[in-house]
């Protein structure tokens, strides 16, 4: 027995060299035959940190990628920390990512945000592509955005119009902060259709919603935060050197409590009013609607949660509010800059509306005007002027490049939106008539088919809700033009406006437009609200 001792331990040890020898072998084969990688052009990075301190500095990072870009090329690469980025920054660029290759690049990066947040990747913005992306994507496609339910909510949004235009009539001849007004609008405006009629008259600006406002705005700031060192330099995530983490998690915390707040009032009516007599009123009443629907025979991954449901009334939340109140504010900014623009939008809507009530959405498809003032200021400001991140499913070959798979893909939507390749004709000023017949750009819309102007995005990622957002700020612009006349306070000239900006997770003006209105039509349109 003890020969067979000695033998036995030899020849495990013989056979686990020659398996180590194989793995070695095989893995240097394989590196040998791996061709060097064709990534586009970009700058050198630092060791560790990469080029995060290229976006560290006083530009904004979409302008300071845009020079970058101006340097290396449209599509350009960088290496933040330990990951791979890789920039569009033309419409050509644009289309390449959201169409040619939109299947092999629709995934989402992992983010701290979406992982704390976002209740696991559960809002839909952060959601990875697959299953649960899909059935999410539906469930806004058939359900929570259908024209249909769009149409549902005209009422709201005509009721919310008119106390706005009450609520600036009431300030007439003062100097206001214009995105006060606005913000109030698509907050209350928002709150009403996700949550219900509990929103309407004053509760829409109660302690509670000033609260959930107050959240959202940290929220914001947070999920904007491009230069968290956790989120390029994984290692050193565990030390949240700024503080982020502590900070996310603090407002998941009171969000979720909000959220399931509303989850209970939601199931409480639906429990008295009993199955059988139960109608969706608002789109958690749908959300829940389809939760109790979602039996156990769904499979998990496809299968609505309880925090799937408060995801995507945080999500509705978050991209209702403030990008709409943003894109109105600079459309505002830009007009009080070009007086001869808002005077060419007040005498359209004169010509169509006349001056004996207030503009109606019926009346968006002939104010053309109008419809440009919005797609020249999405152009020129983009309220997420860098698109939210695409994550490489697989290996990609774009332009000519390698893109491998787990490489982040950003469209700076702000560089494409001033390239003289796409906008040969004044880039970097205000002219809606570019989007009029004869203005070169006549055509061009932000559905998604038209890649130098892409604010809601294209492909499998486009904003599901760009339809509504359209409506509402079509509307609200036009009935703020429509309803006064609006001018600088005392002592400003047109070119003494502000266009400067403050980045964050949406881009605003760095210094909140202050303007003065005036009443222009009868007296009863602004009393008669309710």
């Amino acid at each position: 027995m003890e020969p067979t001792t000695t033998i036995m331990p030899m020849a495990m040890v013989s056979v686990l060299i020659t398996f180590i020898l194989l793995v070695l072998s095989f893995i240097f084969q394989r590196h040998r035959r791996q061709k060097p990688l064709n990534l586009p052009p970009g700058p050198r990075g630092w060791p560790v940190l990469g080029s995060l301190g290229l976006l560290a500095g006083s530009l904004p990072p979409h302008r300071a990628l845009a020079a970058l870009a101006a340097r290396h090329g449209p599509l350009m690469h960088l290496r933040l920390g330990s990951f791979h980025l890789v920039v569009a920054s033309s419409a050509e660029t644009a289309r390449l990512i959201l169409k040619t290759h939109d299947l092999a690049l629709a995934d989402r990066p992992p983010s701290t945000w979406g992982a704390i947040v976002s209740y696991g990747y559960k809002v839909i913005v952060q959601t990875p592509y697959g299953a649960y992306w899909r059935m999410a994507r539906k469930l806004c496609a058939t359900e929570l955005f259908s024209p249909r339910r769009i149409d549902s909510f005209e009422r709201v949004r005509m009721e919310e119009m008119r106390a706005l235009t009450r609520r600036v009539f009431e300030s007439a001849g003062a100097a206001v902060q214009v995105k006060e007004h606005l913000i109030n609008f698509t907050m209350r405006n928002i709150l009403r259709m996700v949550l219900g009629e509990k929103w309407s008259g004053s509760h829409g600006g109660s302690t509670e919603g000033e609260e959930l406002w107050r959240l959202l705005e940290e929220g914001f700031a947070l999920s904007g935060a491009v230069t968290n060192v956790g989120e390029w330099v994984p290692w050193l995530g565990w030390l949240d050197v700024q503080g982020l983490v502590r900070r996310m998690k603090r407002v998941h915390v009171q969000l979720d409590r909000f959220n399931e707040q509303v989850l209970r009032e939601h199931e409480e009516h639906r429990r008295r009013a009993g199955d059988g007599e139960f109608a969706a009123r608002d789109l958690v009443d749908v959300l829940l609607q389809q939760l109790a629907e979602d039996g156990q025979e769904e499979p998990a991954e496809t299968r609505l949660t309880r925090d799937g449901v408060k995801a995507i009334v945080q999500d509705i939340f978050a991209g209702g509010t403030e990008t709409s109140a943003l894109t109105m504010e600079w459309a505002m900014v830009e007009l009080l800059r070009r007086p001869d623009a808002i005077a060419a939008a007040a005498e359209e809507i004169d010509r169509v509306v006349g001056r004996g009530r207030w503009v109606a959405e019926s009346d968006l498809p002939n104010l053309p005007y109008v419809d440009a003032i919005l797609k020249e200021t999405m152009r020129l400001h983009p309220v997420g002027p860098l698109m939210i991140p695409h994550g490489g499913r697989e290996d990609a070959v774009v332009g000519g490049y390698d893109i491998p798979a787990g490489t982040r893909v950003v469209i700076n939507a702000w560089a494409v939106g001033r390239d003289p390749a796409s906008w040969p004709d004044e880039p970097d000023e205000f002219r809606p008539e570019r989007f009029l017949a004869g203005g070169g750009a006549e055509g061009v819309d932000v559905r998604g088919a038209h890649f130098q102007l892409v604010p809601f995005g294209s492909g499998r990622r486009m904003c599901p809700a760009y339809n509504l957002a359209m409506k509402e700020m079509a509307a609200t612009v036009a009935n703020l033009v429509h309803g006064f006349s609006w001018r600088l306070p005392d002592g400003m000239a047109p070119e003494d406006v502000s266009i400067e900006e403050s980045f964050g997770l949406s881009m605003s003006p760095k210094e909140p437009l202050i303007a003065v209105a005036e009443p222009r039509l009868p007296a009863h349109l602004y009393t008669a609200v309710e």
